[in-house]
Order: structure tokens, then sequence, then C-alpha cells
């Protein structure tokens, strides 16, 4: 047998995947009735329909950018905090219990404090959506600068760097993968938030599609519209991916 390389290794692998979970998809719902489970093919119909008439792309456009907004907003706090913690013992050890006691508080409770701060719209779902994200980029940035060896820090400073410089030159090139796993993970999560923010707070996304399609009972509506969510964070999550693998390569290189 051919060893595939691993180009072709990663496109190939999730294919065989899909038409396994497809197959047994489909082996389920002829077992149960529709409204309760659609089969594949009626789904797939509803995708090509909202593809062809479009009717879903301004939904779609809301949804992901309430994502990655509230992506963008996370990283823009949780990374500066990161550097913060990791340079300082007595500020990391001062916060860290509080940060941790902070994810017992379910997200999703804060939503009807935030529509009483900032009204209805996009804010309150794109702020959701950065306290959702926000301590899984914050551990895996730390975690990141806490692996860069501490001897090639020491001679870093022996040759005269500061902090700027050993941050940028030294600390987030190693630190890239683990902050780049811990972006894809917190865009996954982002487009969770979005939708749930809008089903709860309101909103003119796909979650608001869900909530029409679930009073309706639209059972093929509501697969189709989950299967273009999980579009999105696919496709982000695999333009993550293809940087991380870059970054890697050209670390390697130099």
């Amino acid at each position: 047998m051919t060893t595939l390389s691993p180009q072709r290794r990663r496109l190939v692998a999730p294919l065989l995947l899909g038409v396994v979970l497809i197959a047994l998809w489909a082996a389920l719902a002829s077992l149960a009735s529709p409204v309760l489970l659609p089969g594949p093919g009626r789904v797939f119909a509803r995708l090509w329909d909202d593809l062809h008439t479009g009717a879903l792309w301004p939904y779609l456009g809301v949804t992901l950018a309430e994502a990655l907004g509230g992506c963008l907003v996370g990283a823009l706090v949780a990374l500066p905090l990161s550097v913060a913690i990791h340079r300082s013992v007595w500020f990391g050890d001062a916060v860290q219990p509080f940060l941790g006691a902070s994810q017992a508080i379910p997200a999703i409770a804060l939503a009807p404090l935030l529509v009483l701060w900032v009204g209805y719209g996009l804010t309150p779902v794109v702020l959701l959506c950065a306290l959702i994200v926000f301590f899984p980029i914050l551990v895996s940035a730390v975690v990141g600068l806490r692996m860069v060896p501490r001897d090639l820090i020491a001679a870093a400073r022996l040759d005269g760097a500061g902090n700027r410089a050993l941050l940028r030159h030294v600390e987030a090139p190693l630190a890239l993968p683990s902050l780049l796993g811990g972006l894809k993970n917190g865009f996954a999560l982002s487009v969770t938030g979005a939708v749930v923010g809008e089903m709860v707070m309101g909103g003119s996304g796909l979650g608001a599609v869900l909530t029409v399609q679930r009073d309706a009972v639209d059972t093929t509506g509501m697969f189709a519209t989950i299967g273009w969510l999980c579009l999105i964070a696919a496709t982000v999550y695999s333009l993550i991916t293809w940087w991380e693998r870059r970054s890697a390569i050209v670390q390697a290189l130099t």
C-alpha cells in the first residue's frame, strides 16, 4: 500500500471519516421520522438551496462578524495579561485565583447584565463571545510563554535584550504554536457564544434563524443552519492551522 504524503493524508483522512459519518447518519435517519432526524439528502438539498438563493448569507455574515469580533476582543485583553502574568510572579499569583473563580460563572448568565449595560444588538453578543474565549486564549498564551527555554532567555539577556525585544524576537515566536492552539479553540467557542447570545439576547444572525426554525419545527432547516455554523468554524480553524504550520516551517528554516 502506497504511503500518502502528509499533505494528501490531511485531505484524505477527513474525507474518509466524513463518508463514514454520513453513512451512519443515513442509517439512523432511515429508522426515524424526518421530523426527528432528517436524512443527509434532505439536509444537503436545503444547504444547496440556501447557497443558491443566498437567503442565509446576511445572517451568516452577522454571526461570523460577532464570532471574529469576540475572539479579537478576547485576545486583545488576554494577550497583554498573559505577558504580565509571565513577567511578574507576584501579579500572576494575585490574579490567577480570581481568573479560576471567574470560570465558575456561566458566561450566558451574564447575558442579561450585558443587555442592561450596552443594550441589544451586535455589541452584547460580541462581548459575550469575548468573555467565553478570554480564558482559553489566556491559558494557552501563558503556557506557551512559560515553555520558552530559560537558558535561551538568559542568553538573550546577556546579549542585551530588554523585555520588549525579548518578547518580540524570542518569546512570542516560540510561544506562537501554543497561542494559535488557543485561538483555534477560542474561535470555535466564539461561534457557539454568538449563536447562544443571539438566541438569548436577540440578534440578526444564524442564532436568530435557528430560533425561528425551532419554533416552526423545521428540523431540516435547523440541521442545515448547524451545517453552516460548522462550515464557519471549520474554515477559520483550517486557516489558523495553516498559519500554525507555516510559522513552524519558517521557524525551522530560520
